[in-house]
């Protein structure tokens, strides 16, 4: 088992972010056995969900004329626009039923604000408004925070930024992850990962 410092944590693996769902990363469920065999391994694991309200600013359809992955302008800086997706108490915003953590802690449901968008679990997107992760980690007394989910260049990406300056240690499981790699973002995660010093690894380590 992981250490008593360390916490599992799992990014947004919810039925629109896998194959068939309104913004499906491309082989998005082929993580599920490794998340499962991963959680197993860890005595703590907290969840995350994106949980929208409908007529959401990043969705593309509450801007008239605007088309998906456009970008606006949206006060805190620039949003890119997507399908609606992961609303609020939809089919499409549940975890995945094949994501069997029972054990699970802790959902952190992000993204709740209509005029907000939010990527990482520990910060929406304006960089100032805290989900409360950040404390809850500290108060529980975690170090080393291992990440996997959906998508490796945007949630799982600012999650493990935000991590890293918060001064927790951050690892990011490669294997456990998928990504959308729309515009380089893939590769602009990978090198940010190296000059941030958040480490990257692969699941099989904690076989």
């Amino acid at each position: 088992m992981s250490a008593e410092q360390d916490v599992l944590l799992v990014i947004d693996v919810q039925n629109d972010f896998c194959p068939g769902g309104a913004l499906a990363v491309p082989d998005g469920d082929a993580i599920l056995p490794v998340v499962n065999g991963l959680a197993r391994r860890f005595a703590h694991v907290v969840l995350t969900q994106d949980w929208h309200p409908r007529g959401h600013l990043s969705f593309a359809s509450s801007h008239p004329g605007r088309s998906v992955f456009d970008t606006i302008d949206a006060g805190y800086g620039q949003q890119i626009l997507w399908p609606d997706h992961c609303v609020q108490a939809t089919p499409g915003a549940a975890l995945h039923p094949a994501l069997d953590i029972p054990h699970a802690e802790l959902i952190v449901r992000k993204g709740f604000r209509r005029m907000i968008d939010s990527y990482s679990a520990f910060f929406e997107n304006d960089r100032r408004t805290p989900t409360g992760l950040g404390g809850y980690l500290r108060e529980r007394g975690f170090r080393r925070i291992f990440l996997c989910g959906l998508a490796t260049d945007f949630c799982v990406r600012f999650s493990a930024e935000d991590a890293k300056a918060l001064g927790f240690e951050a690892t990011i499981l490669l294997d456990a992850c998928r990504g959308i790699d729309s515009g380089g973002s893939l590769a602009a995660a990978r090198e940010s990962f190296r000059t941030r010093g958040i480490r990257e690894e692969m699941a099989a380590a904690f076989a």
